[in-house]
């Protein structure tokens, strides 16, 4: 198993209706770093599920269409679940996904979102019990977080 693995292990059940987050990321290190700091940053109380996939299954950079499949299973609460990605082939193998139709669970979206502010916009207000339309809104709304 692979260090990215091993912590998917620890995913937490989602609550039935809730809103469950993938973030996506050709680094293993990187998904499993945001997950994290969005946990951290989301506050006390019982959080939305929130799975890393990131890297590649052997642990070397990339992306996965096993490891995203698996990771939104691990998530699906059955209110949907919002895939985050970092970059372009990430985005590319979500939308195949997508496409394909029966590898992801119903009610998966891709979300067009910064990969940081908006992981933690999303696991904010799915944790207080956002559908998956204001789940995608928060985190596409991060977009106009200016740091000036």
């Amino acid at each position: 198993m692979t260090e990215r693995q091993t912590a998917d292990q620890s995913v937490e059940r989602p609550a039935p209706g809730q809103v469950g987050i993938v973030l996506v990321s050709h680094s293993a290190a990187v998904a499993s770093a945001v997950a994290e700091l969005a946990r951290g940053l989301a506050g006390g109380g019982r959080l939305a599920p929130v799975a890393p996939a990131g890297g590649t299954p052997d642990g070397e950079l990339g992306t996965s269409s096993e490891l995203i499949a698996d990771a939104a299973k691990a998530v699906d609460g059955g209110a949907g679940v919002a895939l985050l990605v970092d970059l372009g082939s990430a985005v590319l193998t979500v939308k195949a996904l997508l496409a394909e139709g029966d590898e992801l669970p119903d009610g998966a979206r891709l979300v067009d979102a910064p990969f940081l502010e908006g992981a933690v916009a999303a696991l904010v207000t799915a944790s207080a019990g956002g559908d998956l339309d204001a789940v995608t809104a928060a985190a596409s709304e991060a977009y106009g977080y200016r740091k000036e």
